[in-house]
């Protein structure tokens, strides 16, 4: 794909992060592993309303109770098959990056706004599995994990900024720890009676 000059300019000046091709691609194959798992699990829980998807472990880690609710039909189709189609363009992407390609200015806003999408209905879910439905699906949970460093750092490409760019790890870690934390203390009572 032949860029013009602006175009490449900008890519040179964007302080595009070396890692975000391997993470596309890896994050994507990773998101797509569970995005894919979970569809299975379902078609399989529509088959047999008495099947036991693998990801249900215990109380708390049961997908099987999620996969019943309507928040995981939000459009009228099982939400795992917007995983699918998502990491695959993902795959594609950072396979593509990996392999030389450039790609043109709007072509990376809509992957950002593909991103944020995404960013913002996996925290919907967040929300949804602690607080309205009360429990957490593990391949739920790897997607969430695919996702947030997915969007920190395609918007870090596309809107470069010195301090932010020079912590990116950092800030990847944090929104994890405040994640995880949100996890703890919805559950503090389950997993203190384990100790």
């Amino acid at each position: 794909m032949l860029l013009s000059p602006a175009d490449t300019a900008q890519q040179d000046r964007a302080g595009f992060p070396r890692l975000l091709p391997v993470l596309l691609l890896v994050g994507g194959l990773i998101g797509l592993a569970a995005a894919f798992a979970l569809t299975v699990e379902k078609i399989a829980l529509l088959k047999d309303p008495d099947y036991v998807p693998s990801c249900s472990i215990n109380p708390v880690l049961s997908c099987g109770s999620i996969m019943k609710t309507p928040q995981a039909e939000l459009f009228g189709f099982p939400n795992p098959l917007l995983g699918v189609a998502s990491f695959a363009v993902l795959v594609t992407v950072g396979a593509a990056l990996l392999a030389g390609a450039r790609f043109h200015r709007w072509f990376w806003y809509g992957l950002q706004l593909g991103a944020t999408l995404g960013v913002v209905f996996v925290h919907w879910l967040i929300y949804q599995s602690l607080f309205v439905i009360g429990a957490l699906c593990p391949y739920c949970m790897i997607v969430w994990a695919v996702t947030i460093p997915t969007f920190v750092y395609v918007t870090l490409r596309n809107f470069p900024a010195r301090r932010l760019t020079r912590y990116h790890s950092v800030i990847v870690a944090l929104w994890f720890l405040a994640v995880i934390t949100l996890i703890l203390i919805r559950f503090w009572s389950y997993w203190s009676s384990l100790i």
